[in-house]
């Protein structure tokens, strides 16, 4: 399971009190993905505030099974800024790092989901959402989830539509 940095994030100092809650919340071996599904939304402001390490891209795109080419159009990123900023080091812009914690946030609520209805064993959230995204759905006009992924709009219908599938309300 990869350590990712905007999970890291929530160990940053400066978050201290409001961390504190959202890693109780989460448990000592919860995944990075399933810490920031839990993490209240003042951590995960703060983290894409900080931004987001732009390695996090490549380290998202192995733990699901697709090439990092696949990531920027998933997420609308750029190639030219994301190549650019992993050679530097740098951080995402806020726009960027906002897109992949909510799709590392999705990870994380498909974990909790599966942990919820039944034995995790063995099971692989990241390559499941990988595959699950680019299955077309019926509750979204036969359009597949990761023609929302490019939008908190759209990863907020997304998250919405695994809690219905969850819940049984999902047809």
């Amino acid at each position: 399971m990869p350590s990712t940095n905007s999970a890291r994030g929530l160990q940053d100092a400066g978050a201290a009190e409001r961390v504190s809650a959202g890693q109780r919340q989460a448990g000592p071996g919860a995944s990075p993905y399933v810490r920031l599904f839990r993490a209240t939304p003042f951590e995960r402001i703060d983290i894409i505030r900080q931004g987001v390490s732009a390695h996090e891209v490549v380290v998202t795109g192995e733990a699901m099974g697709i090439p990092k080419e696949r990531m920027f159009s998933l997420l609308r990123f750029t190639r030219a800024t994301v190549n650019r900023r992993l050679k530097g080091s740098e951080t995402l812009p806020s726009e960027y790092s906002e897109r992949i914690i909510g799709l590392q946030k999705l990870i994380g609520q498909v974990e909790v989901m599966v942990a919820e209805s039944g034995d995790p064993t063995g099971f692989n959230a990241a390559h499941w959402v990988a595959e699950w995204l680019e299955t077309p759905m019926p509750a979204l006009n036969q359009a597949r989830p990761a023609e929302f992924m490019d939008t908190m709009e759209g990863q907020e219908l997304v998250s919405s539509l695994l809690d219905k599938m969850q819940s049984g309300a999902y047809a």
